[in-house]
């Protein structure tokens, strides 16, 4: 019987405060939207060509299958058209509805593996020679806001 007025009391608890958060969530003008991952790569002089055609390879096939999949909506190349010292050359911009969870991320790491027909130890291993000549500058993890509507 205490079980059941503890969860009368809980119940009658949560029926005060949902209106109370809801009412404070339409205050806001803005709301979450996509996440945007942007990688900052710094490519060593003369081999500028070299990883173009790797994104237009690999990278252009690997970002258009997971947006076939809605795992990203987006995806682009910006360059700095001014570098100054220690900036990166090009960021990488990936669009993401959602981040996956444990298991999603599984699931989606064996498709694309199936699809791409490679192995984490092949991945390794391709990183490792673009790796003699771009370096990761810097990544981030961003989330653009949209207006409410």
């Amino acid at each position: 019987m205490k079980k059941l007025g503890l969860a009368a009391l809980g119940a009658a608890a949560l029926s005060f405060a949902a209106p109370a958060a809801v009412s404070a969530q339409s205050e806001w003008p803005i709301e979450p939207g996509d996440y945007v991952e942007v990688s900052m790569i710094d490519i060593e002089d003369g081999h500028t060509l070299e990883y173009a055609n790797h994104l237009a390879g690999d990278w252009k096939k690997s970002s258009e299958y997971a947006k076939s999949q809605g795992w990203i909506t987006d995806y682009q190349i910006w360059s700095n058209e001014f570098p100054r010292a220690g900036e990166a050359d090009i960021w990488l911009v990936t669009w993401l509805p959602r981040l996956a969870d444990k298991d999603e991320a599984l699931r989606r790491e064996k498709a694309f593996n199936a699809y791409m027909q490679t192995t984490a130890a092949k991945q390794e291993a391709a990183s490792g020679k673009r790796a003699t000549y771009r370096k990761l500058a810097g990544s981030m993890l961003m989330r653009n806001n949209t207006w409410v509507k």
